[in-house]
């Protein structure tokens, strides 16, 4: 199977490269934005003419949610134009397109939320943005799956993991920590192994959420991470107002995957059990 992975060099990306890579009939091809320009419909078209591909893993996105506030267009450009150009060259070449979308496509108001709940585009403008994708998507490419995903972290970075563990090893005597919003940390390294049985499953299409299970908090998260990786740090919870950031976050964007089970597939790992298993691999790495 030829498996295109576009914005190679992001952290999703580059997990789904690690892990897919150790099936000997996967043929990957993962180029950066320097290769293939999504924004691009020259660029698109020479990469799908070149490399031939069977499957798109999308990944490619604008995803500095705080940025995306000052740069509305860009975000614009990337995530929803970039996104149309990709699902009608995987209609035009029969593709099958498996994207990635986001928990912020909701308001957070009522989470938890399942495949079933309808997205009202979120709070901010990245949400927005990727909502429009998802219908983009929905509207230009029959045979597709979206697959949303909340709170990454993965190998190499970046993310709250390891920007928590960067803190504690500078000597921060206390870092605070927002503690009223919730969601499903979740990582790359569990959402590949559902990548790869929805590869193995090609009649399966439309949203799956694929987020680890169970909810907490970033202050929980924090929290659980220092006593997981066995340093004495101390962590003060703080409220959203006292942590003013130029994009607001929703409440409660927790996932919940009904059609997973629905579909046959495994079910996500516990978020605990996923950071465990994470650190426990990453924290050599880092220094620890």
């Amino acid at each position: 199977m030829r498996i295109l992975i576009t914005g190679g060099k992001g952290m999703l990306a580059r997990t789904l490269v690690t892990e897919l890579g150790k099936n000997p009939d996967y043929i990957i091809s993962a180029p950066g934005h320097a290769e293939l320009d999504i924004t691009d419909p020259m660029s698109v078209t020479r990469v799908f003419g070149s490399f031939e591909p069977e499957v798109v893993l999308h990944c490619a996105a604008y995803t500095k949610v705080d940025q995306c506030e000052s740069n509305p267009s860009l975000a614009q450009e990337v995530n929803v134009q970039g996104s149309a150009n990709i699902a009608m060259a995987c209609k035009q070449s029969n593709v099958r397109l498996i994207a990635f979308s986001t928990d912020y496509v909701f308001d957070g108001e009522s989470g938890p939320y399942t495949e079933f709940s309808r997205p009202t585009g979120g709070i901010n403008v990245y949400g927005q943005s990727k909502w429009a994708a998802e219908r983009t998507i929905r509207l230009d490419c029959p045979n597709h799956v979206i697959a949303r995903v909340s709170w990454l972290y993965g190998p190499g970075g970046p993310s709250f993991v390891h920007t928590m563990l960067r803190l504690a090893k500078e000597g921060r005597p206390c870092i605070r920590v927002v503690n009223d919003q919730t969601g499903c940390p979740t990582s790359t390294l569990a959402v590949a192994g559902a990548i790869a049985e929805i590869l193995r499953n090609p009649h399966l299409m439309g949203t799956f959420h694929l987020s680890c299970q169970g909810e907490t908090t970033w202050y929980g998260l924090a929290r659980e991470i220092f006593s997981l990786a066995g340093i004495e740090q101390n962590v003060e919870p703080c409220t959203s107002a006292e942590y003013v950031t130029p994009a607001k976050r929703p409440a409660n964007s927790c996932l919940v995957s009904v059609r997973m089970k629905d579909c046959g597939l495994s079910p996500m790992p516990h978020w605990q059990e996923s950071l465990q298993s994470f650190l426990a691999r990453e924290l050599p790495t880092l220094g620890f």
